[in-house]
């Protein structure tokens, strides 16, 4: 059995999208967060938390010079931040993605696969679902619609994954309330996994609001953990 493995999920205010101080505003808030998780090995973001939910922000190179605050963070407290953010891949294919932020750098983990409404338009699918190794633990990644189809995280499992890793944002209307609410605890009680969910709070981008109440279930769907609806909360588990 894996080691226990302490988790948070993080929500932080968003600055306004496409602007040029944007990602540099957020990689700050992203960094600031990492340092509050205190001893959290894995820290996971939202879906486009480091642009807002702007489908036309430009592609996010893990090479930028930006992310260099977030990485001195996860150097100073041992993390492994997980952010979301557009990137672009070698063959020209842009890609809604998660990185891992380490203090060694930042590089792509996970691209997400089923593509929402006009996603489509510009950015492609991703091709597999990814897995992310982290401590002997098995984290399976998922990008927000990608947690709707119940294959995936069945995909995720049959390739050894014991947690459920999604990142996603929520619009505040009662139906992705209720939406969001039904979901994550099947998904950990129908697969027998930990579920991490790190959902976005107040405006993102093209959202004037979001969700909030990112939270860890355990394996048989019990709640461990919840944040509340507004930006900037940071709450913390321990998988087991």
């Amino acid at each position: 059995m894996p080691a226990p493995l302490a988790v948070a999920v993080a929500q932080p205010a968003c600055h306004p999208s496409g602007r040029p101080e944007t990602v540099a505003v957020n990689v700050e808030r992203h960094a600031a967060a990492v340092r509050a998780a205190g001893a959290a090995r894995l820290v996971v973001f939202p879906e486009f938390s480091l642009t807002g939910y702007d489908l036309a922000a430009p592609a996010l190179d893990p090479a930028d010079g930006r992310l260099a605050p977030l990485v001195a963070a996860c150097a100073g407290t041992g993390a492994t931040a997980l952010v979301g953010a557009p990137v672009a891949g070698a063959d020209g294919r842009e890609h809604i993605a998660t990185l891992a932020v380490t203090g060694a750098g930042a590089s792509v983990v996970c691209r997400k696969i089923n593509l929402y409404g006009r996603e489509g338009e510009r950015f492609s699918p991703g091709e597999a679902p990814a897995v992310l190794e982290l401590d002997g633990r098995r984290l399976g990644l998922a990008i927000c619609a990608d947690a709707a189809d119940p294959g995936h995280v069945e995909r995720l499992v049959a390739l050894g994954a014991d947690a459920y890793v999604a990142s996603t944002l929520y619009g505040a209307g009662a139906e992705s309330l209720a939406t969001k609410a039904a979901r994550y605890p099947a998904r950990a009680a129908d697969n027998g996994v930990w579920v991490v969910l790190a959902t976005s709070a107040g405006p993102s981008g093209e959202f004037a609001a979001t969700s909030g109440g990112s939270g860890v279930w355990a394996p048989d769907g019990t709640e461990v953990v919840k944040a509340g609806t507004a930006p900037g909360e940071v709450v913390s588990a321990v998988l087991g």
